[in-house]
């Protein structure tokens, strides 16, 4: 079935389709070829889900005569009711079992000629794009990443705004913290109640739910243990999920239950602090990705902990929880308005203890704006 992301206007949405076809144009590509997922709830509105019948967006690059087209199983014809199809120029072209969804892609696409340069999404399933090669063995399969990145990393004023809402859903989370985040309950269990408090702050369901607690805290992806927690843990905890429009939260913090029990803490992390904060201070248009990168890691080496700071400083968000841009070192992107993503550093020493500090923040036209804002300080829970 089609899952609606949000309801756009059409006018919004064929203005994307047409980006989309003339940036395809620009990449010398004949069409896009657009499976469930994202990159199709972006351009349409709905995302659909991958199954081993096809369904695809065929929206040929500009220039070319055909017309974008929609193909999906009958069945799953009604799942995409919601799409305003015929305002946005879509074709819609379903098919039963015992017919080749392929070789009626293949046959759209050759309305306009024989394609060569097919950009296919970069997570359509080898079910699809294998038989889809096997249709068209003369088109070349690139990938459409590529084209639909230079669309989504660059936010509108919409998206921004469910942004915005998505992080104050995950800050009332993070606020309630003392609810949940007590000595002598498991992570797991904490981790259950945090995840229903996600629900009931406003998101659809939780995405991810990480509990690491004293050294579990030192491995960042760390998810939910047995662990019991214990008085004077350092503890981190990064959460988030979509809100009904579809555009997630991601936001991390860390804990201490009571006062903490290893001497070094609080230095070590106004450390961590203070090199979160130079990070987001240094976004603005203009600045590359790497330079914000940078601007995280440099205080933690000059401290002694580079070693411990063991992953890229951020990720883009919207329509996924990890898109472009990328803030990492070798990544001259110039930052923009309407660019969104994290910032989190983190210190990370094995069989001690970890923490991470994490906001998403959109470049602004002066500047940046940060869509969390609860407390960036080492948190002290009641033990």
């Amino acid at each position: 079935m089609a899952t609606v992301s949000m309801k756009q206007d059409p006018s919004v949405l064929a203005a994307r389709l047409d980006k989309a076809a003339d940036t395809a144009a620009a990449a010398n590509l004949d069409a896009l070829l657009i499976s469930p997922g994202s990159d199709l709830r972006y351009l349409i509105g709905a995302g659909g889900e991958s199954f081993e019948r096809l369904s695809c967006l065929v929206l040929p690059a500009a220039g070319r005569s055909a017309a974008p087209a929609l193909v999906v199983p009958k069945l799953e014809e009604l799942g995409y009711a919601d799409v305003p199809a015929e305002e946005l120029g879509i074709e819609v072209v379903t098919w039963v079992d015992g017919q080749d969804p392929h070789a009626i892609v293949a046959d759209l696409l050759r309305r306009s000629g024989a394609p060569r340069r097919l950009a296919v999404a970069d997570a359509m399933p080898a079910l699809h794009t294998m038989p889809l090669r096997d249709v068209m063995p003369d088109a070349v399969q690139l990938l459409a990443g590529p084209v639909l990145r230079q669309l989504r990393m660059r936010k509108d004023a919409a998206e921004i705004e469910a942004l915005r809402t998505a992080g104050a859903a995950i800050d009332r989370v993070h606020a309630r913290m003392a609810e949940f985040l007590t000595a002598g309950r498991t992570e797991a269990e904490v981790g259950a109640d945090i995840a229903a408090a996600i629900v009931a702050e406003g998101h659809t369901h939780a995405d991810f739910v990480i509990v690491g607690s004293g050294p579990n805290g030192a491995s960042p992806h760390h998810a939910l243990s047995d662990r019991v927690i214990e008085r004077g843990d350092v503890v981190v905890v990064d959460i988030g999920g979509p809100i009904p429009a579809g555009y997630n939260s991601d936001c991390t913090r860390t804990y201490s239950i009571g006062a903490p029990a290893q001497s070094d803490v609080r230095d070590t992390y106004a450390v961590l602090q203070a090199a979160q904060r130079a990070a987001v201070e240094a976004v603005r248009p203009g600045a590359t990705a790497e330079s914000i990168d940078a601007a995280a890691r440099e205080p933690i080496a000059a401290a002694g902990f580079g070693e411990f700071f063991v992953h890229r400083t951020g990720h883009g968000i919207g329509l996924d929880v990890h898109e472009e841009p990328y803030v990492v070192g070798g990544n001259r992107l110039p930052l923009e308005p309407g660019m969104a993503f994290s910032i989190e550093p983190g210190i990370y020493q094995p069989g001690r203890w970890g923490a991470r500090i994490e906001d998403i923040v959109v470049v602004t036209d002066e500047g940046v704006e940060s869509v969390n804002n609860q407390p960036h300080e080492l948190v002290e829970l009641p033990a």
